[in-house]
């Protein structure tokens, strides 16, 4: 598997070492140092919390720019079915799918389509019912690295299937290289993306060796391109290009891959603290009694993203009205079994440890001895005012030899209170050569 990449980032020009991140992150990846934010990497999954909350825009996440669909000959957009949320304009499905070959792309295929067969797929192997109880979707990636982080008991729950995106991926090159006869190298797939996390998906795949996927364009960096075309484009002008049907465009909002399994027996949960607090519930195996469990990073799920432009609410209206559009339309949720995909993994995800103190057993059992003295010793206050989300944080820093323990800024008042006490005792010790008040003191009595 490849070297884990990160799509977030700093800007430090940006960062005003405000606590904002510190505090949201789950993974408590970011510390402030010197009045700069830092991102530990082996913490980060990605989920692009911090990009939301940062009020100065220091947070960004890395994504390909638009031009590098011109480093091929056949360029594909692959959309998220999160774009339908994103236009006020666009008339139709079609309409929307057709500006995408009016700012350069050669062909669209909606990963939608592909979420239409993985739901298929999913409902197979919950008939056959030989699975670790409840299954954990996979289509979130900061999901799947948070487990991996945090909690590694649950790694066997997850859905072992091949996402949306990386099946539509597959699909197109294959139509394209069987159906038209173009070179597998001429052809760039790119991945039309509302989050960070898939970004990261693409350059370090935990579903196989290598993605199929050829790059991530944000929605924020190609939102002003299809914009200014949509009102180029009269009704006549649309081509048929739709190929998805209601059930793969719900897959946007936060519990409609569940609703495609034909089953009650199911908890769609979103926001990654939401997340946090059901996976704690299965950990203590409280939700035995549930089939499958849609946990997505983002409020709302992929309409929230923070690479999408449109407001939450007002995509989740918007992208109503394409779901209710294809369930009249034409268009049917038959899948196409041209193709017979397994959609197992052959990537393994792995445990990836992140609280490890050190390699050595005894060693680490010190420093946790060491940890929790600190520990107890702080205020308990977690006001994170040290460059810390909390006080455990900055003991396990200082453990680490990271901080010290005057960041704290009880711990430092306390410090020059005990100082300031001291030199006053210091100054009444002043032998009496020294001491100018003893000697005038003398002085007025002779």
């Amino acid at each position: 598997m490849n070297e884990y990449f990160h799509s977030v980032t700093l800007d430090e020009e940006k960062c005003k070492g405000c606590t904002n991140c510190i505090k949201r992150c789950p993974t408590e990846a970011i510390r402030v140092r010197k009045g700069k934010a830092r991102i530990i990497d082996e913490r980060c999954i990605d989920c692009g919390e911090c990009i939301r909350v940062c009020p100065y825009h220091a947070k960004k996440a890395i994504t390909d720019p638009f031009e590098m669909i011109n480093d091929y000959k056949f360029k594909v957009a692959i959309p998220a079915p999160t774009i339908y949320g994103q236009f006020k304009t666009a008339r139709s499905a079609n309409h929307l799918l057709t500006a995408f070959k009016r700012i350069g792309f050669d062909y669209v295929y909606e990963v939608a389509k592909a979420a239409e067969i993985v739901s298929d797929a999913t409902r197979e192997l919950i008939k056959k019912g030989n699975f670790k109880k409840p299954l954990i979707s996979s289509a979130c990636p900061a999901v799947v690295r948070f487990i991996q982080v945090r909690f590694p008991s649950l790694i066997g729950n997850i859905l072992k299937l091949e996402s949306p995106m990386e099946l539509a991926a597959r699909i197109v090159k294959d139509e394209l290289v069987k159906n038209e006869n173009i070179p597998l190298e001429d052809i760039g797939v790119f991945f039309i993306t509302p989050c960070a996390a898939k970004a990261t998906s693409i350059k370090a795949p935990y579903e196989s060796e290598k993605s199929c996927v050829d790059g991530a364009i944000s929605i924020k960096d190609i939102y002003l391109k299809l914009l200014n075309v949509l009102g180029d484009i009269n009704e006549q002008e649309e081509e048929e290009l739709v190929k998805a049907g209601f059930t793969g465009i719900r897959w946007a909002n936060s519990g409609g891959e569940s609703l495609a399994l034909g089953t009650d027996n199911f908890l769609a949960v979103d926001g990654i603290h939401n997340v946090i607090s059901i996976l704690e519930e299965l950990e203590n195996d409280k939700l035995e009694d549930v089939d499958f469990i849609e946990a997505l990073a983002c409020q709302g799920g992929c309409l929230g993203g923070p690479l999408t432009v449109e407001n939450l609410y007002v995509a989740k209206t918007r992208i109503k009205k394409f779901v209710d559009m294809a369930k009249e339309s034409s268009v049917d949720d038959k899948l196409d079994k041209t193709y017979d995909y397994d959609l197992l993994w052959t990537g393994k995800v792995e445990h990836k440890p992140i609280m490890k103190l050190d390699e050595d057993f005894e060693v680490a059992m010190k420093k946790l001895e060491e940890l929790e003295k600190i520990y107890e010793d702080l205020p308990g206050l977690d006001c994170g005012a040290c460059g810390a989300p909390n006080c455990r944080a900055l003991a396990e820093d200082i453990v680490r030899g990271k901080a010290s323990i005057t960041d704290c800024v009880f711990k430092l008042r306390e410090k020059v209170r005990n100082l300031t006490t001291q030199m006053m005792e210091i100054e009444d010790m002043m032998p009496p050569v020294l001491d100018k008040d003893s000697s005038q003191k003398k002085d007025n009595k002779d």
